[in-house]
């Protein structure tokens, strides 16, 4: 199979045994190449057919926070007042953009995640 654009279920079942089987090209290699296009065409079929939701603001914070090793306490710096971290993790209160602000710089969660508004 040709690189192409991917538009049917069967060719994308081929384009990821084509991208299995360049798995070992070494760097440089034309195959590596090969294997960078096939991936973008994989990645394309799979944005379009499989998209991703941003996920929940709270969830995305609760998160960070158990990669980081973090515990409520550690958040308050990016929330005024003692108990806005609690309210926030428990869905009581909405992130304010001076907190999103806060948690984008302080923690590196995506803007786009922080301001995504939670369907009640």
């Amino acid at each position: 199979m040709k690189p192409k654009i991917i538009k049917t279920e069967e060719e994308y079942t081929e384009a990821l045994a084509r991208v299995e089987a360049l798995m070992d090209a070494k760097l440089g290699s034309l195959k590596e190449e090969e294997l960078e296009l096939w991936s973008l065409l994989v990645e394309r079929y799979e944005q379009e057919h499989f998209p991703v939701d941003l996920p929940d603001p709270v969830e995305a914070i609760k998160f960070r926070m158990e990669q980081e090793g973090l515990r409520q306490k550690d958040l308050a710096k990016y929330f005024p007042g003692k108990n806005r971290v609690s309210e926030v993790l428990n869905h009581t209160r909405p992130l304010s953009i001076g907190m999103i602000r806060a948690l984008h710089r302080g923690l590196g969660i995506p803007a786009e995640v922080l301001l995504r508004e939670i369907p009640a």
